[in-house]
């Protein structure tokens, strides 16, 4: 009887501090949201589309973030291949070094940036013989996305081809089917949900992005203001704006979040079908 209270006594201590843990965080979490929504309100939303920032700011973040998503996916899948089934143990070391900008803050990857493209940087003077010039415009915008959002997709890409069945791709070989062929008609199809998630991050990513863009492009309306520049330029001004554009990022962000959620549901669904189904 005495154990069996002891015993009770542990697990309900156990249950209380992991309900204590997890709600700290999730509290730490979910609250300022819920703060930014009762405070500001559904309306704070048609305030933020009535300022004068936002329009032009919500745009240019569209536009890049979209031009920077394709040179990421482009650039991106074929490397990701290459670094699942790479056997040199440089490779790995490369693939550690492609993941540093997620652990740098985001200001130092736009000095980075600046030194290596930069007027002064080290390819800066040839840069601008070839009349091409990145810094402070909309091309820099969307270099400094990619350098903060393509290592996402790069390691959820990698992971993916990384997990392939390789009894699968073997059989494809026997086949006689060429590399390209095995690549495109195998491997892709079979990481696609991997590959669609670890976008989606990575577009969020480039959404999201404030530091490495205010370093390397400027803070310049209509011509590299994205909306998170727009939130630190409307903050300086009225706090209710920053709130209601902020509202606004938010809201975009969650509706990825949704959308993505979905994805990776699909085909989950699907696999538990043709499970049932054999």
């Amino acid at each position: 009887m005495t154990q069996s209270r002891y015993g009770l006594g542990r697990n309900l201590g156990y249950r209380v501090g992991m309900a204590v843990l997890a709600l700290g965080l999730a509290t730490l979490l979910v609250v300022p949201f819920i703060a930014l929504l009762i405070d500001g309100g559904p309306l704070a939303i048609l305030r933020g589309f009535q300022c004068s920032l936002t329009l032009p700011a919500l745009w240019l973040s569209l536009e890049t973030t979209v031009i920077s998503l394709v040179f990421v996916v482009l650039g991106g899948t074929p490397l990701a291949w290459w670094l699942a089934g790479s056997k040199w143990r440089s490779a790995k070391w490369l693939e550690t070094l492609l993941q540093l900008p997620v652990v740098i803050p985001p200001a130092v990857g736009g000095i980075a940036l600046l030194l290596a493209f930069g007027r002064r940087g080290i390819f800066g003077p040839w840069l601008e013989r070839v009349g091409f010039a990145p810094t402070f415009n909309t091309i820099a915008v969307v270099m400094a996305q990619i350098f903060v959002s393509a290592p996402f997709y790069l390691h959820a890409a990698t992971l993916a081809f990384g997990r392939l069945d390789q009894d699968l791709l073997a059989v494809g070989r026997s086949l006689g089917a060429s590399p390209p062929r095995l690549f495109f008609r195998v491997a892709l199809p079979l990481a696609q949900p991997a590959l669609i998630g670890g976008a989606a991050m990575s577009w969020a990513r480039a959404l999201g992005e404030f530091g490495a863009t205010l370093m390397f492009a400027g803070n310049m309306t209509g011509k590299t203001q994205t909306l998170p520049l727009a939130i630190y330029t409307a903050l300086e001004i009225d706090l209710r704006t920053a709130q209601a554009l902020s509202l606004l990022l938010v809201v975009f962000a969650f509706g990825l979040l949704l959308a993505l959620r979905r994805l990776n549901q699909s085909p989950a669904a699907i696999g538990r079908k043709a499970t049932s189904s054999r």
